[in-house]
């Protein structure tokens, strides 16, 4: 099994920046489980925004990441800073998961450019597990569509087994993950599911964007004990964390600290008290560092700022805005001219020495590790099972049919169309298929297929189908076959019309609310119309 190859060859897509050049990787498991070195250059990352009324809105460039450069080897890596500071961001750059557009510099892995399809060989965890599946069932899924079918399913089952065992989800292994209506795992065991996604591969690099966040401290604790086993069998772990506390900032091997998108430190966890002592901020001896770095960037800063105001209570918020941002500065400054950063650089020089940058990828790929037919026959069974095992679903659209079989008969059809309409109106996947879709779980047209497939099915077809064969006979419409199939067909077209519009709105949004609020205007203007006027008319009878 460990020297099992994994062979990312065959059918190849691409995400937007089209590339047509297949691209090969192969690596065995053995080789996978060592940490890859991850070195960044002159980092620069910048967004375009719209500012002022319609008629004269002006764009602004926003820089969020200005000049960083670092090396994290294997080993627990961890992002600090306070909101806003870029943490996230800097980390999709790590990740290869930022639009290009706006972006600078070079990250390399083990001295070579990052491969055009990182983003399919790291992994990146989100909270994008199924909760109508159990924590088996998500990990054989994930099992299934990234590794190749070389590796045959015994092998595959061997792995998920050795990962449940090795995460500590032995107990919950046959428990459902769990939603919002359906009980399930706790939010540790929900976390480390997730994690669990990404292992399945053994991806030379694993990111993690705020893994505690939602999670007591307890909790927490055990999720960041986890990842620091995994490290210590060799992985490379590169999270981000707002305000960790004393256990979890311990398990640290390197810290990066960001403030406004710039580098305040960057080096051994340890040795950054030293290094904030040296440029005058001292630790008392029972405060957390993680705690004392944010109070130098944020509380301490503030703290002075106060002092000066009740000394001179003429200060105003610009200049208590002014006073914080030049403490921001000269830590910023204080960096740049460490010892540090010299040492670091200059290994950075060592690294780049022979690269060949003529040579780099121009593009970004998404790359399978199965064939078409292997991720529909997959996503198309966890689709039916989600539909068939979501209370939402299966309760809530089927007793909403069966309340209009008593109304009149008119003022019946207006309200059953407008209840197809309704009844489309699914919530999005757009977060979930995204992550999955760039992480090489599928291609795109096999989600949609599987979409429309199961949708068509089990909520359109099969629901329209008895509806009519029992309200249009109760209703007393006109009794031949002729007209019953007119009927039957023309509300299965509806509902097919219903269904094609909904996923159309939620492709081009990506809040749920936003969307539902975009099909309900599109809906009632469809209906009301042509239609309320009738209906007004027949409440008269």
């Amino acid at each position: 099994m460990a020297d099992t190859a994994v062979q990312l060859t065959g059918v190849r897509d691409v995400d937007n920046n089209e590339s047509r050049t297949p691209v090969s990787t192969r690596m065995s498991f053995s080789s996978l489980r060592r940490g890859a070195t991850v070195s960044f250059h002159s980092i620069n990352y910048s967004v375009k925004m719209k500012s002022g009324f319609l008629c004269k809105r002006k764009l602004t460039q926003k820089n969020i990441l200005i000049q960083l450069n670092g090396v994290m080897r294997p080993g627990l890596n961890a992002l600090l800073g306070p909101t806003g500071s870029g943490k996230s961001s800097f980390l999709d750059v790590l990740a290869a998961r930022k639009d290009p557009a706006g972006l600078s510099g070079e990250v390399l892995i083990d001295g070579a450019p990052q491969p055009p399809n990182f983003k399919c060989l790291s992994g990146y965890v989100d909270d994008v597990v199924m909760g109508t599946l159990t924590v088996r069932e998500n990990l054989c899924f994930s099992a299934a569509l990234r590794l190749p079918k070389s590796i045959c399913q015994r092998e595959k089952d061997e792995k998920v087994e050795g990962l449940i065992q090795e995460l500590g989800l032995s107990k919950v292994a046959d428990s459902r993950v769990g939603t919002q209506l359906i009980r399930g795992v706790s939010g540790g065991e929900r976390k480390r599911t997730s994690i669990g996604m990404e292992l399945i591969f053994d991806p030379p690099v694993l990111f993690l964007d705020e893994p505690t966040t939602g999670l007591d401290a307890s909790t927490a604790n055990s999720v960041l004990m986890l990842l620091k086993r995994m490290v210590n069998s060799g992985r490379t772990i590169i999270l981000s964390i707002h305000q960790p506390r004393y256990s979890i900032y311990r398990l640290f091997d390197s810290l990066t600290l960001l403030v406004g998108g710039r580098l305040v430190y960057h080096g051994l966890a340890q040795d950054a008290l030293d290094y904030f002592s040296q440029i005058g901020y001292t630790c008392e001896p029972h405060n957390n560092p993680a705690d004392f770095f944010l109070d130098v960037i944020n509380g301490e800063s503030t703290a002075v700022a106060l002092n000066k105001l009740y000394d001179n209570e003429e200060l105003d918020q610009e200049q208590l805005s002014s006073s914080l941002k030049g403490i921001e500065d000269r830590l910023v400054e204080e960096y740049k001219n460490s010892s540090s950063y010299k040492q670091t650089k200059s290994e950075l020089e060592r690294i780049v020495q022979g690269q060949d940058y003529s040579t780099r990828p121009k593009s970004r790929t998404i790359t399978y590790s199965t064939s078409f037919c292997h991720q529909f026959n997959w996503v198309l069974r966890r689709t039916f099972r989600n539909l068939m095992l979501n209370p939402q679903t299966s309760f809530a659209q089927v007793s909403t049919t069966i309340l209009l079989l008593g109304a009149k008969r008119l003022l019946l059809l207006f309200f059953f169309l407008f209840l197809l309409l309704w009844k489309s109106m699914a919530a999005s996947e757009n977060s979930k298929m995204l992550h999955e879709y760039i992480s090489g779980y599928y291609r795109v047209s096999v989600y949609f297929l599987s979409k429309i497939l199961s949708d068509i099915l089990t909520l359109r077809t099969i629901l329209a189908i008895i509806f009519s064969c029992v309200a249009y006979w109760m209703i007393g419409l006109k009794a031949s076959a002729e007209a019953f199939f007119i009927f039957l067909f023309s509300i299965i077209l509806v509902s097919y019309t219903a269904t094609s519009m909904t996923l159309a709105i939620s492709a081009d949004q990506t809040v749920v609310g936003i969307a539902n609020i975009v099909m309900n205007m599109i809906f009632v203007f469809m209906m009301v119309k042509k239609h309320t006027h009738k209906a007004l008319f027949y409440m008269r009878l």
